[in-house]
């Protein structure tokens, strides 16, 4: 570690379930890490609060199939120096007349992944909770992520290997050095580091100006969109008695509505299951514009779709929230970045299951080591090469 206190090889901006994932990697290869947090790790007002978040292995691209079947054995790490379960074991429901369940088992098939297919009806019997009105995949390696216990994991693993941890660190400005970069909070602050990785959800959009970023860069960032969701926790009509399995998260597409939904885990007080209609929210300049309002709109659709489908809930909300979605056009990942700095959002609604690998992958780019996945990079514009290691001017 450097005896200098604000200073540091590696700055990680955000502490959300990718940037924790890219401090702990980076600390674990022994790299001197600064994490820096706008408030807390896995703050109540990012993408990465709560203990509910799907993991599943069913896409209709085989290239997300094999980035979670890669992305497991990460989770397994974890949860062994954790000491602690951070996916609990569900099973997941793919189905809809848009979902095309045949296509999703062709693609577990390819993958290696366990699955069955179901007609309607074989699948009404197995689960009666629910009214399938198409045929029915199912894997049972799906569960849920607890998406903060996660994040806390990562963290406390990343400073078990040397790494500082300062919250209240708002970032408002990052400029170029001789060494490297001065990254400066609302408060006064002040970091130096040799490279920059900043993760930090919706926020992105705001920050990108304040990056020393050359132009070519900036332009190649594709158009982030921030919507604020909102989900619905609907209590069981019967409640699974203790040490059964419990229900399965699900995936419902149709012409109408795209659904989705997990047991809530403690958000809810365990007592029901958390659904929300896919990408619907309202569109936020920046995350900083949130107001945590429900519309009534979405809230009024989501119910009649439980009435609907799902029989066994009770179709009246005993608790409901909002959550930042940030997506890219085209719903992939944005890991790239030129000169020191390195851009990571993960992100689109459904970032979470990937996490430790994501923090694989940026502690790659991020060193040099090697670059991400292409659909993840920026257009191959002639961009300037990542800066060579300096050791920073200002610990001389």
């Amino acid at each position: 570690m450097s005896a200098h206190p604000n200073s540091s090889r590696y700055a990680v901006i955000g502490a959300g379930l990718a940037g924790a994932a890219t401090a702990w990697q980076l600390a674990a290869r022994g790299a001197e890490v600064a994490l820096l947090e706008r408030t807390r790790p896995a703050a109540h007002d990012g993408s990465s609060h709560g203990s509910a978040r799907i993991f599943r292995y069913a896409y209709p691209d085989p290239f997300w199939t094999d980035l979670v079947v890669r992305a497991k054995p990460c989770w397994e790490e974890l949860e062994r120096l954790a000491g602690r379960r951070l996916i609990t074991p569900t099973g997941a429901l793919d189905f809809g007349t848009t979902r095309d369940p045949a296509a999703l088992a062709r693609v577990l098939a390819g993958a290696g992944v366990e699955h069955e297919l179901l007609d309607a009806a074989s699948a009404r019997a197995r689960w009666p909770h629910i009214a399938f009105d198409t045929e029915v995949l199912w894997h049972p390696g799906a569960g849920v992520v607890d998406a903060e216990s996660a994040v806390a994991a990562m963290v406390a693993a990343a400073t078990a290997c040397g790494a500082q941890l300062r919250t209240g660190w708002d970032v408002v400005h990052v400029e170029r050095t001789r060494g490297g970069y001065r990254i400066t909070s609302t408060g006064g602050d002040v970091l130096d580091a040799g490279r920059v990785v900043v993760s930090t959800g919706g926020w992105l959009p705001a920050l990108l100006d304040r990056l020393p970023l050359p132009a070519a860069v900036r332009d190649a960032v594709p158009r982030l969109q921030v919507r604020q969701e909102q989900a619905y926790h609907f209590p069981y009509r019967d409640q699974p008695p203790a040490g059964t399995a419990p229900w399965p998260t699900f995936i419902h597409k149709s012409p109408r509505i795209q659904t989705y939904g997990l047991p809530g885990g403690r958000d809810a007080g365990f007592r029901g299951q958390k659904l929300a209609e896919y990408n619907a929210g309202r569109v936020l300049p920046s995350a900083a514009e949130q107001d945590g309002v429900v519309d009534p709109a979405n809230r009024a659709r989501v119910v009649e779709h439980v009435r609907r489908h799902l029989p066994g809930l009770v179709p009246e909300p005993y608790a409901e929230t909002t959550c930042l979605f940030t997506n890219t056009p085209t719903e992939d990942f944005l890991l790239d970045g030129a000169d020191g700095i390195t851009l990571l959002s993960p992100c689109s609604g459904h970032g979470a299951k990937f996490a430790p690998l994501i923090g694989e992958l940026a502690a790659d780019v991020a060193t040099g080591a090697t670059g991400a996945p292409e659909r993840f990079r920026l257009p191959r514009t002639p961009l300037p090469a990542p800066a060579a290691p300096e050791e920073m001017a200002a610990r001389a």
